[in-house]
């Protein structure tokens, strides 16, 4: 198990941007993980939100967010990205960054092997 923390959300007005942190308190072989970010507001379903390989060489994005949010990774400092551009109101969750050897369990949300705490970002109008 990699344990995940975040850091990076917050208040912005739409059109603003935010960048969020999620980082693994253990570093052991970070760069083996398919990393992926997810966002929940209360009532809602989880919903996928972007992932990266492990090499960087590949990401995957919503729909929702193509063209606006950017993942991104740096193994050396154990620590996974996701810039988030032109927001919207309908962006306001929480976050959650996601770790696990299979890309198919990121992409399908099962039995994700670690998950970060959570980070509140809200977009006002």
């Amino acid at each position: 198990q990699v344990q995940l923390v975040e850091s990076g959300g917050g208040l912005v007005q739409a059109g603003g941007s935010l960048r969020l942190s999620c980082t693994a308190a253990s570093g052991r072989t970070f760069s083996s993980y398919v990393m992926g970010w997810f966002r929940q507001a209360p009532g809602k379903e989880r919903e996928f939100v972007a992932a990266i390989r492990w090499s960087g060489g590949n990401t995957y994005y919503a729909d929702s967010v193509k063209g606006r949010f950017t993942i991104s990774r740096d193994n050396a400092k154990n620590t996974v990205y996701l810039q988030m551009n032109s927001l919207k109101p309908e962006d306001t969750d929480i976050y959650y960054c996601a770790a696990d050897r299979r890309l198919s369990a990121i992409l399908g949300q099962a039995d994700v092997g670690s998950w970060g705490q959570g980070t509140q970002v809200t977009v006002s109008s």
